[in-house]
């Protein structure tokens, strides 16, 4: 049976199953997108592209309802969160579309000596490959896809194994666009293939969203072959709580930023990190917010916890949990794990000597921690591996910035959680990976910056 296929989560039931590609039609592949950058990408005007670029985010509008039903049943996510899924993904392609022209503008040098001029132009490098997860089938695609292909680079698209379907029907919109034949192509590849992809030549660079083992996977063979590489691995945020002017918000800010995608997101708010004086009242409110949250059905409207992605996910969840108890970590759950939902649960007590200190929660469970000082909450704060994004809560703007600045992370939120947006660069440190995605430096990974200098 094929590798690809779309279980719903919800219920358990195999609804299609998709064949991966033959090495015979991946080559076709490699071959029809290094040509199509060849004759498109490098010959294409940024105005061009940019129209095509605006029809993508267009026919995202004009689909979401079908676009949103599929990631439903594909891995489980809440109607509500398909939804803002792929309106975020259009207001993406709005960005790049309005800002290609002035991201590609040639940058004058300032020479320190000598006569003439100096300009960095930055043009495409070529055919690329992104590898994506499961998580966020339609934001992750457009965050790297849509800068490259406004710059004129062409892409190969190798999804998640359990989100065929959304894949094919991203390749239909980019197809449905005017897009040319290889500019954007979806590829059912395994593991081996990819390797194949990253190893050859006519490919010029790859970006992953994923785990870190596969983002080390990919590392690997990359560098082998002097590829360019952009990774957003995984992340473990803390959220850091040292004053409040309204606690009853600031929890509700939590709840949201643990909860988002049934708590399947890389840089959710995982690790709540709360002074002496407000520890007791924020655990007493969190914990009934966290636990009254609606589990159910995805495809309802209310739902704010459907299942996990799979039944794998629901498992290792589940045991992570488990251990933590055992080492030592208290638990309040709302209810028992049933099949692959997973119910919310609040984990108390954690010590540096539990594994789960360092580890990544990707569900609906939260690690609170009580600190008696700022340095101390920074020092909490940064004992991960994890370096992507953060959050911080205060009342005090100097302190805020001061933690800011002191965190180890990719992202800093203060007091604000949810405020993603096409113009802010997402992108992590330390085991989270390196490059940035989005905004204005989304378009500046993968771009040929070539110094043009003349002479008097």
């Amino acid at each position: 049976m094929s590798h690809y296929a779309v279980t719903n989560p919800a219920t358990g039931e195999v609804i299609r199953t998709y064949p991966e590609i033959t090495d015979e039609a991946l080559v076709l592949a490699v071959g029809a997108g290094a040509e199509a950058h060849r004759t498109w990408g490098r010959r294409s005007t940024v105005a061009e592209r940019a129209a095509l670029i605006r029809r993508v985010g267009d026919l995202h509008r004009e689909r979401r309802e079908e676009l949103a039903a599929i990631i439903v049943r594909e891995m489980g996510k809440t109607l509500a969160g398909s939804l803002g899924e792929v309106d975020f993904c259009a207001d993406i392609y709005d960005y790049y579309a309005e800002n290609a022209g002035q991201f590609l503008t040639d940058e004058p040098i300032q020479l320190l000596g000598g006569e003439g001029s100096g300009v960095v132009r930055r043009s495409s490098l070529g055919l690329l490959l992104g590898i994506m997860p499961w998580n966020y089938p339609y934001y992750q695609v457009s965050r790297f896809v849509a800068p490259n292909l406004a710059i004129g680079n062409t892409i190969l698209l190798k999804h998640a194994p359990q989100c065929p379907e959304s894949a094919a029907a991203l390749e239909k919109i980019f197809h449905d666009a005017g897009f040319p034949v290889g500019a954007y192509q979806n590829v059912y590849a395994s593991n081996d293939q990819v390797q194949d992809i990253i190893a050859d030549p006519r490919v010029q660079g790859v970006s992953l969203t994923g785990s870190e083992r596969a983002g080390a996977a990919v590392a690997e063979v990359a560098g082998r072959h002097l590829k360019k590489v952009v990774l957003e691995l995984g992340g473990s945020d803390p959220f850091v709580l040292l004053s409040s002017a309204d606690l009853d918000a600031t929890v509700e800010d939590a709840v949201v930023g643990r909860l988002e995608n049934t708590g399947q997101a890389c840089n959710a708010a995982k690790r709540f990190i709360v002074l002496d004086d407000l520890y007791d009242a924020f655990v007493e409110k969190f914990t009934k917010a966290l636990l009254n949250a609606k589990v159910g059905d995805p495809s309802e409207a209310d739902t704010v916890v459907g299942p996990m992605s799979s039944a794998a996910a629901a498992e290792r969840l589940h045991e992570q949990v488990e251990r933590a108890v055992a080492q030592g970590a208290s638990i309040v759950r709302a209810g028992e794990p049933n099949g692959t939902y997973y119910p919310p649960a609040v984990l108390t007590g954690v010590t540096v000597d539990n594994d789960i200190h360092r580890e990544e929660l990707f569900g609906p469970v939260a690690v609170i921690y009580r600190v008696a000082s700022e340095e101390e909450a920074v020092g909490v704060a940064n004992d991960t591996p994890f370096g992507l994004g953060s959050y911080v809560y205060s009342t005090d703007p100097d302190q805020a910035a001061r933690v800011a600045d002191a965190l180890e992370a990719g992202m800093v939120y203060v007091n604000i959680v949810g405020a993603d947006s096409p113009e802010l660069p997402f992108g992590g440190v330390k085991r989270s990976g390196s490059g940035r995605e989005l905004g204005r430096f989304g378009a500046d990974e993968f771009v040929n910056k070539k110094l043009i200098r003349i002479g008097a």
